[in-house]
């Protein structure tokens, strides 16, 4: 294949229960023109015998390479041999849309010069039925949005789910690619320092999939809530750092940041089962005031993130 204009990166690991259904959501597109690469991190199921049948469906090709124990280390070493101009990642408990990469290909080409286009994901549970939209709280498409507008919502709670964007292959290297310290938050910090270059599209349809599953690498380690804490303020503080806005606004937005990494570090103890201060939230709370509730509530996403883990939970009942 010659200048593919997208690569596709799949970081797997014991993936054998969803990634058949990631990988021919590429399959049903109607654009082959992309490279797909696929590292493997050890699995000891049917990963590596998905994915060898399915280099006959699509343009993918396996990647070996140690063992790293490290998702974003092995994303990382894809990013770095990936050979196309705009670049996405694809987990195998994930999918496409029908018709994404059409559309997201037309919008490379209507506005060349965006760094990072984006698109809501459909919430689906572990038999892929629907449980909802995760939006962006931004400006739609035609509207290109700057980095001021985008970090100061994307500090208060990482909103882009892993499956939806493209970015350019060049300003994911000029920005050191993903760090490999973070587990939880990788993704996030990415996406913040890639919004430091602004040039961002939000296109308002759905393109992607994200998968709601209690089995997860990123659910399971969530359980060291300690660990946790650290991954999430370690972003909030190095980005509230590096914004080159007023001090006012930083403190507005740190505050509102603050209390968001409380509601997620008391969500993930809920899921592992401790126990949580409910008291101590509903102050953090009412300590916003009425604007700082209204920004908390518009840019965490936090009634579709909740809403839909009650469905995959109710349904995990039914």
């Amino acid at each position: 294949m010659s200048n593919p204009w997208l690569s596709v990166l799949i970081p797997t690991y014991n993936g054998e229960k969803y990634l058949a259904k990631a990988l021919n959501s590429i399959a049903i597109q109607d654009d082959f023109d992309i490279e797909c690469l696929a590292i493997d991190d050890g699995s000891t199921d049917e990963t590596l015998a998905i994915l060898k049948y399915f280099q006959t469906q699509i343009p993918l090709k396996i990647v070996t390479r140690e063992p790293q124990k490290n998702w974003v280390a092995n994303t990382n070493y894809l990013l770095n041999i990936a050979q196309s101009d705009y670049v996405c990642f694809l987990h195998q408990d994930d999918m496409w849309l029908p018709q994404r990469l059409m559309i997201l290909k037309k919008l490379t080409l209507q506005f060349p010069e965006a760094n990072l286009i984006l698109n809501p994901s459909r919430f689906v549970n572990i038999q892929g039925q629907k449980l909802g939209l995760w939006r962006c709280p931004l400006p739609s498409y035609p509207i290109m949005i700057s980095s001021e507008q985008m970090i100061g919502k994307l500090l208060v709670q990482n909103f882009i789910s892993i499956p939806a964007p493209i970015f350019k292959r060049e300003m994911a290297l000029k920005v050191g690619g993903l760090d490999e310290k973070l587990w939880y938050t990788a993704d996030w910090d990415f996406w913040l320092k890639l919004a430091q270059y602004g040039q961002i599209i939000y296109y308002p349809k759905p393109l992607s999939v994200f998968r709601i599953h209690s089995h997860s690498q990123t659910v399971n380690r969530s359980s060291y809530i300690q660990d946790f804490r650290q991954q999430l303020e370690s972003v909030i503080d190095e980005h509230l750092e590096a914004w080159n806005t007023s001090s006012q606004t930083k403190n507005k937005i740190r505050k509102i940041a603050n209390f968001s990494k409380e509601v997620n570090i008391a969500l993930a103890s809920i899921i592992h089962g401790k126990k949580v201060k409910i008291s101590f939230l509903v102050q953090g709370l009412f300590s916003l005031g009425f604007l700082g509730i209204y920004k908390f509530c518009r840019d965490s996403r936090i009634l579709e993130r909740i809403i839909a883990r009650m469905r995959a939970k109710l349904n995990q009942v039914n």
